[in-house]
């Protein structure tokens, strides 16, 4: 009954004007905590948030999970789910019908998902990272048209910037958009889009200025693109080495007309609201790996309580005891990073410092967690019949996807030294 009540208290956030209670219970719980000091405590909107998250994912999305990964299906009946109980589309502004939930409360969500698939997790996070863009830059008649749509009815949007020759590398985009009149028509290719073939809408950066001279932070422009514009040519779906029921496409833009109504914020403002997107999504990308961590380490620790060598369960032998003390160390701080960095950009403060330090951090020990967890199972971990396997090949993207691990210690470097040099 309680799970059920969680259900239809997130549904009526959502539909009926509970958005605006949360909200200022958020606020107002934001505003107590910080007169009497720092805290652990989550809000009771936040305990039913993860309530409903958590339950959704080991009951609905858990027992599936191998079979999505096995056949890449993309899991339609489980995104029309997550919408119904309120946990996607978390960001979108009270104004546009959503939730308007902040950074922190997401991560909470993303972490209990998770649990239950990555795969999942990142069919639904990366709705939230191409949302950002129109959230933090949007005009209000933008919001209203893309994000607004996607509170009427299960929809998918993408984040349209990685390129074949150009990953990390962002000031080496080649895509480019010339102004024609009242249009821009858009030539280029994109490549390891998440949602790419499901999208109803694309953010898009592309080159508006053709001199190479001219730095990134002016030479580029963001858009929003209708996925079913003409000369839009979706490639096949890629075959990864895991979260395989996640959608990854490559798209090609020829001769694409965008309207300049279209344009966020103006003509060379994209780059920065690009970047400026994964401050606030990397807190819940770092809480997505710690959530598959965490399945790890619950998912060893069983497997030691009941596996038994020399006559005894293998959890009483030393070797192992201390393996799983390691990994539930380094969920415990990975945990502590994402929640730092989420607190503080709801705080309204800048988080970039923070943010990297938990994507990067997470990222790493999802891979070093998941890792022993197979090392724990022994030889059945290394099979498919068991749960491990898939969890160590759906780590390795968190330390590539929004911004790879060496990037985010340059991010880590260059703010902490410039706390010195300023």
């Amino acid at each position: 009954m309680a799970a059920l009540r969680s259900a239809r208290l997130l549904r009526s956030f959502a539909v009926c004007g509970w958005r605006k209670q949360s909200s200022q219970a958020a606020a107002a719980s934001l505003k107590s905590k910080s007169a009497s000091g720092f805290s652990f405590e989550l809000t009771e909107e936040q305990k039913e948030f993860q309530a409903t998250a958590r339950k959704f994912a080991r009951e609905e999305i858990l027992p599936v999970a191998a079979e999505y990964d096995r056949t890449g299906e993309y899991p339609v009946p489980l995104i029309k789910r997550a919408w119904e109980l309120g946990l996607i589309n978390s960001h979108i502004p009270e104004s546009c019908g959503g939730l308007a939930l902040g950074i922190f409360d997401a991560c909470l969500i993303t972490e209990e998902l998770a649990y239950g698939c990555t795969g999942v997790q990142t069919a639904i996070e990366a709705n939230s990272l191409g949302q950002m863009p129109v959230i933090i830059a949007g005009n209000e008649q933008q919001q209203k048209k893309y994000l607004g749509r996607m509170t009427e009815e299960p929809m998918m949007c993408a984040y349209c910037v990685s390129e074949p020759g150009a990953g990390s590398d962002v000031a080496g985009l080649k895509t480019r958009a010339e102004k024609k009149g009242d249009e821009y028509i858009v030539n280029g290719q994109k490549m390891w889009i998440t949602n790419g073939g499901k999208a109803n809408w694309y953010f898009l950066l592309a080159r508006t200025n053709p001199d190479p001279k001219v730095p990134a932070s002016k030479a580029f422009t963001g858009f929003i693109v209708e996925a079913d514009s003409p000369g839009i040519q979706i490639g096949r779906k890629e075959l990864n080495m895991g979260q395989r029921c996640s959608d990854t496409r490559g798209i090609v833009f020829e001769d694409v007309r965008v309207p300049k109504e279209n344009v966020l914020i103006g003509e060379g403002a994209g780059f920065k609201i690009a970047m400026g997107a994964f401050d606030k999504t990397r807190p819940p990308v770092a809480a997505g790996a710690v959530g598959l961590a965490q399945r790890a380490l619950d998912e060893a620790t069983k497997y030691a309580l009941e596996r038994k060598t020399f006559g005894k369960i293998i959890a009483e032998h030393q070797a192992v005891s201390f393996l799983l003390a390691e990994m539930a160390m380094k969920v415990e701080l990975a945990r502590l990073a994402y929640q730092r960095a989420a607190w503080e950009v709801d705080s309204g403060r800048r988080n970039t410092y923070y943010a990297s330090i938990a994507k990067g951090y997470a990222g790493d020990i999802a891979n070093q967690v998941a890792t022993d967890a197979v090392q724990i199972f022994g030889g059945n971990g290394f099979n498919t019949e068991y749960p491990v396997e898939k969890l160590m090949r759906d780590a390795k993207i968190y330390q590539i996807y929004e911004g790879t691990a060496q990037i985010q210690r340059v991010i880590v470097a260059r703010e902490h030294i410039g706390k010195f040099k300023g």
